[in-house]
């Protein structure tokens, strides 16, 4: 029988095979007994070499793996050396951190980072170089180095970007989501146990600033993990205040939002800085809704709330995309208060208080906003508030809103509207802007050109069916017999405001008035016809009908001239001359009755319209009556009788050709922008 083999007879008869063991348990004792220490050195230089700069640590530890973790203690890792900051890049009580073996070397994957104590100092510059690149320091090509997620206890960081211009800091803190004592901000404290880090932040984004806090879980989700981590937080940046909450995924490059939004501040128009849209100056606003993240575009859905008096809802979207983002939304209001559109145009409006509200520069420091405010003209009516061609260059939009009742004031019976907003290529059209006014319609159009400095503006208004009887108490004798009213308005100008594209504008104004009626009284006054008057006065009142009306305005830099001013009833003909100017803001219109039939106790003269849009003011011409008057006084000396001679009115009106009037009037609409050269004044009127 055979004795058994031992292990060392058996290594004796295979050499090789005993000094492969040899090693295997050589490598196993090596492995056990090595201290990561003895590489810390050769790894420190080599790390400073390869970005040029010092990096050092106290301790290295490393769990081997397919995904080894590696712990370093006392970490410092020095800036690049183009930073004007004095400080140092990074520097930590302790980092740990996994690295993913099989995504090398196409990129750096680190699965999770942990930092104890970490104060960092994230820089990028208007050439794209960043201090966090691992290598040279002036490379600007795309990092490899992808973190996953990251968790911080009681860490500090700080990220400027020199180009966008963006600076930021943040403090971060672990607690216990079982004791909320822990967290010193009230406002911040979280509802439920899904929050255990507290980042606290302030910065200034291009020129505004902001502070806020932040709950998240005890990770956050960074580059390529698309998990969602949740969070809730706030932000206030002057007067604007934003709160969220609910999840988002990859915190560096946000890949996924899904939170309940809520927003509010004095004006829509300070938003501007941090969201680069082009949004317009707004009464104090509140507005709330769900914010979700899918790819490229941002979507908001059940928004609702109010901005000034108006309600607001309905849906929007905002679409990262090149050259220019594109904003979309379909909004409603069923009531509408027309107040809240005056800062949309450049009008200065006024706070509960009484004091003057700013507009469009709400996101001027306070002494130059209140220098603006006393330079406004109380006397001008035209809003000067002025849009920046600049911010109608960075993005496109699709607007669609209706609004089912207006509140306006009792003399403008405006009752509903329907509007469309498009901006492509720095050109922004409003097609179609439709009001239903006093019965009828107001259909405008405009068109706003922002790629130059100067915004060249077109503008088109079409008034039809107008109730002229709803301008005045129901009643009134005036509005028992009025007809209707059409008009339009053709003016194209330069300009950064209203007030300015008007003081340069081009165009033409025309107005008719079809099926009217007017009080046979007011027909009698407007002629001074006394005595006609006190027989209404005695025997009654009665309509009678408004054979034809209309006026052209021919506007060449901003100034109106009359071509046409006629209004012929059956009793009177009225003819009028004049202009307005919309730069100064003045006009100066002459109306002259001329009754058709003889009439007794008549001081027919002209009518004398004339003063500021703000302050208008009239007069009778004075050489009629005192020709008449002077007549009076030398015929009471001869013959008592005779006196009534200057008061008896021959009649000299006459019939107005109302094809004529219509056919200038319609004519005037469909003709171009360029100021036609005066037609005869009252050319459809025989003298």
């Amino acid at each position: 029988m055979d004795r058994p083999t031992t292990p060392t007879a058996f290594l004796r008869r295979h050499p090789v095979i005993g000094t492969l063991i040899g090693l295997l348990l050589l490598l196993v004792l090596v492995v056990l007994l090595f201290d990561w220490n003895w590489v810390r050195p050769p790894i420190e230089r080599y790390v400073s070499q390869k970005t040029q700069r010092e990096f050092r640590m106290s301790d290295l530890h490393v769990k081997l793996g397919f995904t080894p973790t590696i712990r370093m203690r006392d970490v410092y890792f020095g800036n690049a050396d183009w930073s004007k900051e004095d400080a140092p890049m990074a520097k930590a009580e302790q980092v740990e951190f996994s690295i993913a073996l099989r995504d090398l070397p196409e990129k750096i994957l680190v699965p999770r980072v942990a930092l104890t104590k970490p104060e960092l100092l994230f820089e990028r510059l208007p050439d794209n170089r960043k201090n966090w690149i691992l290598s040279d320091p002036s490379d600007t090509s795309p990092s490899k180095l992808r973190i996953s997620t990251l968790s911080v206890d009681d860490g500090h960081l700080r990220y400027i970007d020199h180009g966008e211009p963006f600076e930021i800091g943040v403090e971060a803190s672990t607690f216990d989501p079982s004791k909320q004592e822990k967290v010193k901000d009230a406002d911040a404290a979280p509802t439920n146990d899904r929050y255990s880090t507290q980042y606290k932040f302030q910065g200034k984004y291009h020129g505004a600033g902001f502070t806020g806090t932040a709950l998240t879980g005890e990770v956050l989700s960074f580059q390529e993990s698309g998990v969602p981590f949740p969070i809730q937080g706030t932000l206030a940046a002057g007067t604007t205040k934003v709160r969220v909450e609910g999840t988002i995924a990859d915190a560096a490059n946000i890949s996924g939002i899904d939170t309940q939004l809520s927003i509010e501040g004095r004006t829509l128009a300070n938003l501007y800085p941090f969201l680069l849209l082009p949004l317009p100056a707004s009464p104090p606003y509140k507005l709330e809704g769900h914010l979700i993240l899918k790819g490229n575009r941002y979507t908001m859905d059940d928004l609702r709330g109010r901005i000034g008096s108006t309600d607001i809802f309905g849906k929007g979207a905002y679409i990262d995309q090149e050259p220019r983002p594109l904003l979309q939304a379909d909004l409603h209001s069923k009531n509408l208060d027309m107040a809240d559109l005056g800062p949309l145009v450049g009008i200065e409006t006024k706070e509960t208080a009484g004091k003057p509200k700013l507009s469009q520069t709400e996101t001027q420091d306070r002494p130059s906003a209140k220098a603006k405010q006393k330079s406004v003209d109380p006397e001008h009516l035209l809003p000067s508030g002025t849009f920046e061609s600049s911010r109608l260059q960075k993005i496109d939009a699709e607007v669609d809103y209706t609004a089912t009742r207006l509140k306006v004031p009792k003399t403008l019976p405006l009752e509903s509207l329907k509007a469309s907003l498009r901006l492509r290529d720095s050109v922004m059209k409003l097609q179609p802007v439709d009001f239903g006014f006093a019965g009828g319609t107001i259909a405008a159009r405009a068109t706003l050109d922002a790629r130059a400095p100067i915004i060249k503006s077109d503008v088109e208004i079409n008034l039809q069916g107008i109730q002229l009887g709803q301008f005045v108490p129901k009643d009134s004798a005036i509005a028992k017999g009025a007809g209707r009213a059409g008009a339009t308005l053709h003016l194209a100008g330069v300009g950064n405001s209203i007030a300015d594209a008007a003081a340069k504008s081009n165009g033409r104004i025309a107005a008719t008035i079809v099926n009217g009626r007017v009080s046979n009284l007011l027909d009698a006054a407007s002629g001074l016809n006394i005595g006609k008057v006190m027989t209404l006065l005695a025997g009654g009142d009665k309509d009678i009908v408004i054979n034809c009306g209309g006026t052209v305005f021919d506007v060449k830099n901003g100034r109106g001239q009359s071509s046409l001013f006629v209004v012929d009833t059956e009793q009177t003909q009225i003819l009028g001359d004049g202009w307005f100017d919309l730069g100064k803001e003045q006009f100066d219109i002459t109306v002259a009755p001329k009754p058709k039939d003889a009439g007794l106790f008549s001081l027919r003269t002209p009518v004398r319209l004339h003063g500021s849009f703000s302050n208008p003011d009239y007069e009778l011409k004075k050489g009629p009556l005192i020709a008449r008057g002077a007549a009076i006084a030398a015929l009471a000396t001869a013959a008592p009788l005779a006196a009534l001679i200057p008061l008896i009115e021959t009649g000299p009106g006459e019939e107005t050709d109302c094809g004529k009037v219509r056919q200038q009037t319609q004519g005037a609409a469909k003709q171009a922008v360029a100021p036609a050269k005066p037609k005869p004044k009252a050319a459809a009127a025989k003298h």
